[in-house]
């Protein structure tokens, strides 16, 4: 057989699980008994890319011991320095290895040696014997073992490609002559992962140099009297350890470990010990990859004669004579499965019969199904009920619109009633297509999503989802009826209404059912005030505020967006003649080039894994403190966002029947209980820069008779941190009025309050808020572009002059790994899985965390329940004038001129009484012709 007809997967376990599991790690898969199965599903998707793609004819596992290896007694501090292992993956390891052994894979490990040297010996072994070999690992040492036939298979992560090296790419990369020489590279410069000490002075530049000079450690070592200096005494010195570091880094080829051709040959899975394990973590959709699934549409039996609630026979059954359907994997229940009641409702007469009960009832559940997910354009396709789990009804409604009206006129007494409890999933969709009738729902709300979203607020949260966690069941999928998503994807009015019967139906159906699932759950986590009193109320505000919409002046829009044009054509030719050529300015790549390699901006650039130079904002922002090029290209790439994402973009977000914008308002995307906004996202219109500022000037009143208003909160989050942390310096210093960030100047940098300088105000003030964010001294020194030790000087100081916040972070943080997740003033929760990890990076993370969410939380609770306030207050005083925006801690009214005077006096009066706090809170007002006036 020709050598390479037999190809050999070796993987690197322990490598593949620590990617798996930073993967996972900001957005962790925690299945329904509490385990984090993150680590087992990235794991699992790699191998099924490797098994799918590259059809391995041999392949096996490669697992490290915990037993020490001859490296350690080498050097006892090999290692040392490496965290100890995230909980996550000590749980995980063993479900991996059954994983793999349920793949029918062998998994390999041997006491002494680490899994490189079992892969490096097996790899040399099979290339001898005619295979194509692949090291699939991220582990840069295994270069060194790269031939004609061995291959280091670095796979897909976080968007990059996967990498295949050879030896040309492996010398290409390392900028070497010879594989080999990747040892001595990391003998030279150490690894400081596994603790390899190297020599000290020399970096990853150095090392190559010297290698190109030497050739090798060991060359190096018998001629330091070509070094000179400092470089000549440090390879002197520390000669034996460069010698160790490089045996230390060297990959063994002789493990004591055969190579069995036919062991190693790759069988089919074991398909019941795989689903088992499946099932048992969860993996649905793995499943489904796996051992696929088929489902056959429902037929519908319709008969308007019989009456709704007579008993008539079940509206959804399987065909006469057919197969019985495939069942859904993981015992999933199916409509094809469980007992249901769903009816095809049509004519005058069954309508007003189902309103009839509809109106006996002290909860109903109703879904609309429309034309479009943008409900500003959506029409009514139909609307489903349900009221009695496992019971539905589905009311199909015309294309055209007065008889869809007529239909909504039958049912206006039921969205009218103020007595009965509406339920929805994402209910303000189906409030707003309503609104967009002329039908106003009124009555208390519940949503499913945002139960659930304040139980788990970093999960999921659609009914899918839900529906197969809480009640073991797979709804039928929207795709089976309209399409697979793209710009081939049906629509619902192309769809029959015996066919989408059963599909509106069920999502009434189990959307009531999750409701009685999530409500235990609500009550036990004390949760109930806050979705009963703020986030369901809230729901009407927003939908209020989404239909109104906001006026843009797009003539303004259109002359910025000249304006923006000519400026960055002049930054960009002023770039050109910096870098001394022309080139693409918007490529990545090429900008590298110019900077790193012509220019030689930083000799200790970093690269992208796929090759690159790093540009991004970070990179350039610490190249501007020196280099005018880069400050150039920043400001270039602003205004080149500024004009494509907004000034472009907005004319073409107005709706052509009110001429108007309506964002979309989402309560459950953010963990910290903060609104986002889609479709334009108003929370990210910059507003640090002058002309990042000068795109709320197109956010104008109405019409001649209103003015935009803008009401934002003071300090919020300052205010509330002396709140809770009871500092009674802070709490004195709002409660007088002064200035809290000369305040806390005078006070870290011990001089009388009158002779702070604006530059030890900024400081302060980047203090102020970093400490909310749990700031480090090297984050602070970034921000500040100030010296470490000043930066560490100045949070010292900042806790000695303060120590009552410094108290607060402390017990926040203890709290935190007491109960695992901490809360606002409303009770609030974000989980905080990671803060007990012993992995400092995930821990520190969540400390992070746990000082700040309370406090940005019960800033979310604070603007939410003034929302609820503001707007009952408005409709109660019967006011022409309407609330249009929220943004971070502002709110923006179209005030009607005749109003102004009692909107500026109630809606500060309102925003401050919210929530009562230990210490003053302040709402500012502004009125003007546009919302930068305003502001």
């Amino acid at each position: 057989m020709a050598k390479g007809s037999k190809k050999l997967f070796l993987l690197d376990a322990m490598a593949l699980i620590y990617r798996a599991h930073f993967a996972f790690s900001k957005n962790p898969r925690i299945n329904s008994k509490g385990l984090n199965t993150g680590v087992m599903l990235g794991f699992t998707n790699t191998l099924l890319e490797v098994l799918e793609k590259e059809k391995p004819t041999h392949i096996a596992v490669v697992f490290d011991t915990h037993a020490p290896t001859f490296r350690h007694e080498q050097f006892e501090a090999y290692k040392a320095n490496r965290q100890e292992q995230p909980e996550d993956i000590a749980v995980a390891i063993p479900w991996v290895k059954e994983i793999v052994q349920a793949f029918n894979i062998p998994t390999l490990e041997l006491d002494g040696f680490e899994a490189d040297d079992i892969i490096g010996t097996l790899a040399k072994k099979a290339e001898r014997t005619s295979f194509t070999v692949y090291m699939m690992t991220p582990d840069k040492d295994y270069g060194q073992l790269v031939e004609d036939h061995i291959y280091l298979y670095k796979p897909a992560f976080m968007g990059n490609a996967v990498d295949i090296m050879g030896p040309k790419e492996i010398c290409d990369k390392w900028d070497i002559e010879k594989v080999d020489q990747v040892r001595d590279i990391l003998g030279l410069m150490g690894d400081a992962v596994d603790n390899i000490p190297g020599i000290p002075g020399i970096g990853a530049k150095t090392a190559v140099k010297l290698l190109k000079q030497f050739g090798s450690v060991e060359e190096l070592i018998k001629n330091t009297d070509q070094l000179k200096g400092k470089q000549k005494e440090n390879v002197e010195k520390f000669a034996q350890q460069g010698i160790l570091s490089k045996e230390l880094a060297t990959i063994i080829q002789d493990v004591p470990v055969e190579f069995d051709e036919k062991a190693l040959t790759y069988e089919p899975p074991n398909e019941e010990k795989l689903k088992a394990l499946f099932a048992e973590l969860e993996f649905r959709t793995l499943t489904r990859r796996v051992f696929g699934e088929a489902i056959k549409k429902p037929s519908i039996k319709v008969d308007e004669q019989l009456g709704l609630f007579t008993g008539n026979e079940p509206a959804v059954a399987a065909e006469e004579n057919q197969e019985p359907p495939i069942a859904v994997p993981d015992s999933l229940d199916s409509i094809f499965t469980r007992n249901h009641d769903y009816h095809l409702v049509a004519g005058a007469e069954a309508i007003r019969e189902l309103v009839h009960y509809l109106l006996l009832q002290q909860e109903i559940c109703f879904d609309t199904e429309t034309t479009s997910i943008n409900p500003n354009q959506a029409e009514l396709v139909g609307i489903s009920f349900a009221y009695l789990p496992g019971e539905a009804y589905y009311i199909p409604f015309p294309a055209e619109r007065k008889g869809a009206e007529k239909i909504l006129a039958l049912l206006a007494p039921v969205f009218s009633s103020p007595e009965i409890l509406k339920i929805g999933q994402n209910i303000k969709y189906d409030i707003l297509v309503l609104m967009n009738y002329g039908i106003v729902v009124k009555g208390k709300l519940y949503d499913t999503m945002l139960a659930h979203y304040l139980i788990e607020p970093e999960g999921k949260h659609s009914m899918d989802w839900m529906a197969e966690q809480y009640l073991r069941y797979k709804p039928v999928s929207i795709e089976s009826l309209i399409g697979k998503k793209g710009k081939n994807q049906g629509n619902m009015r192309d769809v029959a209404p015996e066919e989408v019967a059963p599909y509106a139906a069920e999502d009434a159906d189990i959307t009531l059912l999750l409701k009685k699932e999530l409500d235990p759950i609500v009550r036990e986590n004390k949760l109930e005030k806050l979705l009963h009193e703020v986030e369901s109320p809230l729901i009407e505000v927003l939908a209020a505020m989404e239909f109104e919409g906001v006026r843009i002046d797009t003539e303004s829009l259109k002359e910025m967006s000249g304006e923006l044009e000519t400026e960055s054509r002049v930054i960009e030719k002023k770039v050109y003649e910096l870098a001394g050529e022309q080139f693409n300015l918007s490529s990545p790549k090429q900008l590298g080039e110019i900077l790193f390699v012509k220019l030689q901006l930083d000799p200790k650039a970093k690269k992208t894994k796929t090759g690159q130079y790093a540009t991004g904002e970070e990179v350039l922002s610490k190249l501007a403190v020196e280099h005018e090029i880069a400050q150039a290209i920043l400001d270039f790439r602003q205004l080149v966002k500024l004009k494509s994402t907004y000034v472009d973009a907005l004319p073409g977000l107005i709706n052509p029947k009110t001429g108007r914008i309506h964002t979309t308002y989402n309560q459950f995307v953010a963990a910290t209980g903060r609104l986002s906004s889609i479709n334009p996202n108003l929370q990210n219109i910059p507003i640090r820069t002058e002309r990042g500022r000068e795109i709320r000037k197109a956010f104008v009143p109405r019409d001649a008779d209103h003015l935009i208003l803008a009401a934002d909160y003071s300090q919020i989050e300052l205010r509330i941190m002396a709140a809770f942390s009871e500092d009674q310096s802070m709490i004195e210093a709002f409660e007088q009025g002064r200035d809290i960030h000369a305040t806390t100047a005078a006070k870290i940098f011990q001089v009388p309050l009158e002779e702070v300088s604006g530059d030890m105000r900024r400081k302060a003030k980047t203090a102020n808020f970093g400490i909310i964010y749990g700031i480090s001294a090297f984050g602070l020194s970034q921000r500040l572009k100030i010296p470490r030790s000043e930066a560490k000087e100045i949070i010292d100081a900042y806790f000695k002059e303060f120590p009552a916040v410094k108290s607060y972070m402390d017990q926040s943080i203890e709290k935190a790994r007491k109960n695992e997740f901490v809360e606002t003033i409303l009770g609030r929760r974000r989980y905080l899985r990671d803060i007990n990890s012993r992995n400092a990076t995930m821990r520190g993370f969540a400390e992070r965390n746990a000082i700040n969410a309370p406090i940005q939380g019960s800033a979310a609770d604070m603007i939410k329940v003034a929302m609820i306030q503001v707007h009952e207050w408005m409709v109660r005083e019967k006011l022409r004038s309407k609330m249009i925006l929220q943004v971070h801690d502002e709110l923006v009214f179209d005030a009607h001129k005749d109003e102004v005077d009692l909107l500026k006096e109630k809606i500060p009066a309102l925003m401050s009484g919210a929530i009562r706090f230990a210490v003053p809170l302040e709402a500012e007002v502004g009125v003007g012709n546009n919302w930068l006036e305003a502001h």
